[in-house]
């Protein structure tokens, strides 16, 4: 791929070798993420972000990644805030916006608005997830996360076991996760669902077409037992007709730290893209597994600044520019952020 200029739409975009490239420059990145350093190589640039539907994480990542590398953000957050509440079409929205910043991520409830927003500008336009459809920079942090807990070594995700649990037709996240894990050799993948929530037939084909082995599993126990990667997901309830639809799968989907131990190979990694539901009786992943060496879901959160500004540096071209503008940071950054962080 050519980054520079280019939109980020799909997973489908990336072979392996973008992939490594994209981790090349994730991991020059670290040391700005973690605050060790400053650099100002996007100043000036100006991040356009239009997210129609809620969002914590990966609004905020984006704004800090871009932040990191010395640009400013624009936000707009509901339709109610937006134009298009007053019937502006999708085109002339992105038109307009284009005019006023460099690159623009789009979250939108409807899958394949975001390729709509691509199509009226040449500015990059990254997809920050459209409904059902995909969240490619969530799947490469993702990725990237897995990249990390092997070594950093692209060759050691080859044969892995992995499964992917929960609502698996809603779950945008799984959707792009699973095609870029495709790309690697022998991974072994456990659908683990029921069976009106199971990952939908684009992706399987997807998946069994580069030789991939799939098991479709419904029960928990039976899907967990021989991943090397665990990715749980939340009940998708925003893409239910009903809040009763969604209900009646709530919480059978979980794992607590006596089920890990239970059922789990040792060195099993426990990812989620989170927010997880903490309420009793509903968590994805429980409240007692926030101090396993194993649960990776916060260092998912950490590896997204990295990885965005990797990607924000190719797509705007500076990607070998970084270092000609740095300098020590002169706050205070404690030495772990969260309170189990090792």
């Amino acid at each position: 791929m050519d980054f520079k200029g280019t939109s980020i739409l799909s997973t489908s975009q990336f072979s392996l070798e973008d992939v490594a490239r994209l981790f090349q420059v994730a991991e020059r990145m670290e040391p700005y993420a973690q605050r060790k350093k400053v650099t100002r190589v996007l100043e000036g640039a100006v991040l356009g972000n239009l997210f129609f539907e809620p969002s914590t994480r990966s609004r905020m990542s984006f704004e800090a990644a871009f932040g990191r590398l010395g640009g400013s953000v624009s936000n707009t957050t509901g339709f109610q805030f937006s134009s298009m509440a007053k019937g502006e079409s999708v085109y002339d929205t992105s038109r307009v916006v284009a005019g006023y910043v460099d690159v623009l991520v789009v979250r939108h409830p409807v899958e394949g608005i975001v390729k709509e927003f691509a199509d009226a500008t040449h500015i990059p336009i990254i997809n920050g997830g459209d409904g059902p459809g995909e969240h490619p920079t969530q799947a490469l942090l993702d990725l990237y996360t897995i990249y990390k807990s092997f070594g950093m070594k692209m060759d050691l995700v080859h044969g892995k076991k992995v499964a992917l649990v929960g609502d698996l037709k809603y779950g945008r996240t799984v959707h792009s996760l699973s095609k870029l894990l495709a790309l690697f050799h022998d991974i072994e993948f456990f659908f683990v669902a029921p069976g009106e929530l199971q990952m939908p037939d684009v992706f399987k084909d997807k998946v069994k077409g580069r030789g991939h082995k799939i098991h479709l599993v419904e029960d928990v126990r039976e899907g967990i037992a021989e991943a090397d990667i665990i990715y749980m997901t939340r009940i998708q309830q925003e893409r239910f007709t009903t809040p009763e639809d969604a209900e009646k799968y709530r919480g059978t989907y979980s794992i607590n730290r006596a089920l890990y131990e239970k059922h789990c190979k040792p060195h099993a990694i426990l990812m989620h893209p989170l927010p997880r539901d903490s309420r009793t009786g509903h968590s994805e992943l429980d409240d007692d597994l926030n101090a396993h060496p194993n649960l990776a879901i916060f260092r998912q959160t950490d590896n997204g600044i990295p990885l965005r500004m990797a990607l924000f540096a190719l797509l705007l071209g500076v990607e070998d520019q970084v270092h000609q503008r740095e300098r020590p940071a002169n706050w205070y950054v404690p030495p772990r952020i969260g309170i189990y962080d090792n």
